[in-house]
């Protein structure tokens, strides 16, 4: 049998998006609540009855989520343009190594906008 899980996880941050346009109001420091969905998908073996164990990728995403909440993200290594798209490029670079299963990274920036990245 082939599945696909979420696991979710969320946290609160700020940022400034100096690369936008002057005036622009993504210029200014600004926060939000991140909601991150690490997708994973693999054919669940028979005998075990289950694709991963959630919480061993909660184990995974623990560090990662402290890294980054209540933070300004320009802040963090690798994350100096911290557009919603180079954070799903960040997380996938930083779960994919130890969840093999992991197919993509989708992050809610607000109730409006979505980014999904699924890898190079």
């Amino acid at each position: 049998m082939r599945v696909r899980l979420t696991k979710r996880f969320d946290f609160d941050c700020a940022h400034q998006l100096t690369t936008f346009p002057a005036g622009h109001k993504c210029q200014r420091v600004h926060g939000h609540r991140m909601y991150v969905d690490l997708v994973l998908e693999g054919d669940v073996p028979e005998a075990r009855g289950y694709l991963v164990d959630f919480g061993e990728v909660k184990k995974i995403i623990t560090p990662l989520r402290e890294e980054l909440d209540h933070q300004m993200l320009n802040d963090v290594a690798g994350l100096e343009i911290p557009t919603v798209e180079n954070l799903c490029r960040w997380v996938w670079d930083r779960v994919k190594p130890e969840l093999g299963e992991l197919v993509l990274v989708r992050i809610q920036e607000t109730p409006d906008n979505v980014c999904e990245y699924w890898g190079e």
